[in-house]
């Protein structure tokens, strides 16, 4: 580990002295960063693959973003000395950001609930529970993938329930936490950003109404979200390659290795499979003599779901209300229940408030019931409730960083840089394709979907218009935008939902991105060549998309190689 994280030290150093050397013949007067706008994401996504320390390849990354910044308007000691400040000031405004906190407290609070749950013998409850449902490694495979589906309406939530929920299940099974990561992750942003009512659709809504207003055009938003479903290519076939790695039993590249690994394993040799996180779930098995109810887990993370969906809603409406749209106020006084005035209001809301108050109150409906059933005092319930935030509190750091990163990034102008190399002209039958590449790329590097279609999607609409003028072909253009950011923030090792994915399955950071990084790379590929190229030629969605589906499965059955020869479902 030493010797990686010197080399990765000299990469930086080779890197920083290569633009203080060439920075200003390149910039010139005038700042413009072009290729070194691209030195903090390569640092950090370099040091992370050799290293496989996520929290010192984010530092150096904002610390060689505040170096560039910098370098143009002094010495090299000068920049050297500020970058060191800069990574203070980034990563003090990143926690100051309401959305920000809002995550990190969401994040701690959700730990101590599932703490709770399991002193109170809940979360063992439903594992056993679950387990005789789950039959072997297919069966808790599936289940982990319908959970995920069933927590649709947002990515966090779903990241930070499922894993830990059926961490037992799978590690009973001899699933890896590699495989269950994935899955987690694979279940979090793809379905949320399908989802007819989710807290992504107001963004993505707002961002298609918006491309629409810059040609010209008054269009309802959500039937054009809708439209896009269709087309979002990489989330389908993601959802659906998940399902059939489970089925079929096939896995390829590390996490064939790691699937491999994992059915070796026994209860007796457990910790091999993450020493830290066994040594934390140990501290908060339940007391020996607690009677295991199912229902110590069903009803806090009920309450949980039930609070976060009204919460959505009440946030939501009384945004709306307080705003300025007088055809949404309209809306939701005259037809407040309706279909449409849910999905308004759910897109309104604000996720990072709503999860955070709804662990909240499920937290203290735990401890009520802990106390109630004499599991614990107040006073152990509380001690209980921090030690669950004390485990994730490396997630917050983590989260904290990627943030400020991030927004080095934006000073930078890194996303803009990318864009620009869209200058240039091209046929219009490629455009959903390199749309779907450039935001691939785009979320890769900066590590947020959202931040990616907000760059893209008021290019995309207006370049589609001028390249075709079939109303069609501006749909499929929106919905590439939608699904790269998707596909890029589902690789990347800076994104806050795989460092989430990774932690709620209990697993390393790294060997969950290197584990994921070639069925997301496939899975890519796949809707490139068998998606956004075929309806960009003007083939109908309805062929395209069942032949795409077909090559998932046969790209499983010919990559996967079979992780055990008895296969028990």
């Amino acid at each position: 580990m030493k010797k990686k994280v010197i080399i990765g030290l000299f990469i930086v150093a080779f890197i920083l002295f290569s633009v203080n050397g060439e920075f200003r013949e390149a910039t010139g007067s005038t700042v413009n960063f072009g290729w070194f706008s691209l030195v903090p994401p390569v640092v950090s996504i370099i040091l992370a693959f050799i290293s496989k320390d996520v929290i010192i390849s984010l530092f150096l990354g904002i610390f060689a973003g505040g170096f560039v910044l910098h370098l143009a308007d002094g010495s090299i000691f000068y920049a050297f000395i500020q970058s060191f400040l800069s990574i203070i000031d980034y990563t003090l405004y990143s926690l100051a950001d309401p959305w920000n906190a809002g995550i990190i407290l969401q994040v701690l609070a959700i730990g101590g609930l599932i703490a709770l749950m399991t002193k109170m013998g809940g979360a063992k409850a439903v594992a056993n529970a679950l387990s005789k449902k789950a039959k072997g490694p297919i069966s808790a495979q599936i289940i982990t993938w319908i959970l995920g589906v069933l927590l649709f309406f947002d990515d966090y939530a779903n990241s930070l329930i499922v894993g830990p929920v059926m961490r037992p299940v799978t590690d009973e099974k001899k699933v890896s936490r590699e495989k269950l990561s994935f899955i987690v992750d694979a279940t979090a942003a793809p379905i949320a950003g399908i989802a007819l009512i989710s807290t992504w659709v107001g963004y993505e809504v707002g961002l298609i109404k918006d491309g629409y207003e810059a040609i010209g055009q008054e269009v309802n938003a959500y039937s054009i979200f809708v439209e896009t479903i269709p087309y979002r290519f990489y989330n389908i076939l993601m959802l659906l390659f998940v399902l059939c790695t489970a089925v079929f039993l096939k896995e390829f590249g590390p996490m064939l290795t790691a699937e491999r690994r994992a059915r070796k394993y026994d209860q007796t040799n457990k910790d091999e499979i993450n020493p830290v996180t066994s040594k934390e779930m140990d501290e908060m098995e339940p007391a020996e003599g607690v009677h295991l109810s199912i229902w110590n887990a069903i009803i806090p993370i009920g309450t949980l779901i039930i609070v976060a969906i009204i919460g959505f809603y009440a946030n939501g409406y009384y945004a709306i209300l307080a705003g300025e749209n007088t055809a949404l106020i309209n809306l939701l006084k005259s037809n407040p229940y309706s279909f449409a005035a849910i999905q308004e209001a759910f897109g309104a809301s604000d996720a990072s408030i709503v999860l955070f108050q709804a662990a909240l109150l499920a937290s203290l409906i735990a401890m009520a019931m802990g106390v109630s059933q004499k599991t614990f005092t107040w006073g152990q319930a509380v001690e209980t409730w921090i030690n669950g935030m004390k485990s994730l509190i490396i997630t917050g750091a983590i989260l904290l960083l990627a943030w400020s990163l991030s927004a080095v990034i934006t000073d930078l102008g890194t996303a803009q840089f990318l864009v620009s190399l869209l200058s240039d002209s091209m046929p219009a039958f490629l455009l959903p394709s390199i749309i779907f590449i450039l935001g691939s790329i785009i979320s890769f590097a900066t590590g947020t979907s959202y931040g990616t279609m907000g760059i893209l999607m008021p290019l995309a609409i207006p370049l589609a218009a001028a390249l075709s003028s079939d109303p069609e072909f501006i749909v499929i253009s929106a919905g590439a935008v939608l699904t790269g950011a998707i596909f890029g923030d589902h690789c990347s090792p800076i994104s806050d939902t795989t460092i989430l994915s990774s932690m709620g399955a209990g697993v390393n950071h790294m060997d969950h991105v290197r584990t994921q990084l070639p069925y997301a790379l496939l899975v890519g590929v796949i809707t490139v060549l068998f998606g956004f190229i075929p309806v960009g030629l003007g083939i109908p969605i309805w062929i395209v998309l069942p032949v795409s589906m077909v090559v998932i499965i046969l790209s499983v059955q010919i990559f996967g190689k079979r992780v055990e020869e008895k296969v028990v479902k």
